[in-house]
């Protein structure tokens, strides 16, 4: 049977979601601790491929067995194998036709900027730090630009493997509590570093160095070097998945909040 299961992580140790042989990997430490409750290798299959550093609150996997369990079974004996940075939210059976990364209709990310002029300690590696004042006005009015269908070839990584550039933002909003500014994006699919290179725009923009206006100019020149830096992986999260009603996943939602 086929089962699709809720993840979150804490990004910091790993190379990131895929398995690399030369450093940890979330898949790695995944598959190692089902492989442990089903006694025999599984592998699975994630929403979506989380960079070094890059954190998730609602990465969806599923993979295919044919060893009974419970799925306080798989959730709970997971656990126990898993190290602390990684845990399993919860385990459902599914349809075979289920994908956890082709059936997905939309994903959501947040991104978290720790704004203040000195350097943070216990969110080190939970938020990007910016010491210059940001204007989250500013970032919003830019942020605007960005919304709807476009080519965001201007805003994904050079070594970007997709084969179409063309990707439609249904949501980008900028709001700040305290020292704490939050990027919320919502989209069909992600590109390559896309979201990093978005927040790296919005925050020269929201430090005054550039007006609103380019973050349009950036995606209409269409070209990865016409565009402003990438912006550091710490302060992103994998927040949601959506999938059609059909197979029912759990709905909880864990927005990073500092």
């Amino acid at each position: 049977m086929r089962l699709a299961l809720g993840v979150e992580y804490d990004g910091s140790a790993f190379c990131g979601w895929q398995y690399q042989h030369h450093s940890p990997s979330v898949q790695a430490a995944v598959e190692a601790a089902l492989g442990k409750v089903a006694n025999k290798p599984v592998r699975v299959h994630c929403a979506g491929r989380t960079d070094t550093g890059v954190h998730a609150t609602g990465q969806i996997i599923h993979f295919d067995t044919d060893v009974v369990r419970s799925e306080r079974a798989w959730v709970y004996g997971a656990n126990a194998n898993l190290p602390k940075e990684v845990v399993i939210l919860w385990a459902q059976p599914v349809d075979e036709s289920f994908h956890a990364r082709f059936s997905a209709l939309k994903r959501r990310y947040r991104y978290v900027i720790f704004n203040r002029d000195v350097r943070p300690t216990f969110l080190a590696y939970r938020t990007s730090w910016c010491y210059r004042p940001l204007d989250e006005n500013r970032m919003q009015a830019a942020a605007q630009y960005l919304i709807g269908e476009h080519n965001f070839n201007s805003y994904r990584a050079v070594a970007c493997q997709a084969k179409s550039p063309i990707r439609t933002v249904s949501k980008l909003e900028v709001t700040r509590q305290g020292q704490i500014v939050y990027l919320d994006i919502e989209a069909n699919a992600f590109l390559h570093h896309m979201v990093r290179n978005i927040a790296g725009v919005l925050m020269e923009v929201g430090r005054g160095e550039q007006p609103p206006e380019w973050a349009r100019e950036i995606l209409e020149h269409q070209d990865r070097t016409k565009g402003g830096i990438t912006a550091p992986p710490y302060g992103l999260y994998l927040t949601e998945v959506d999938y059609p009603d059909e197979y029912n996943l759990p709905k909880s939602i864990t927005l990073p909040c500092y």
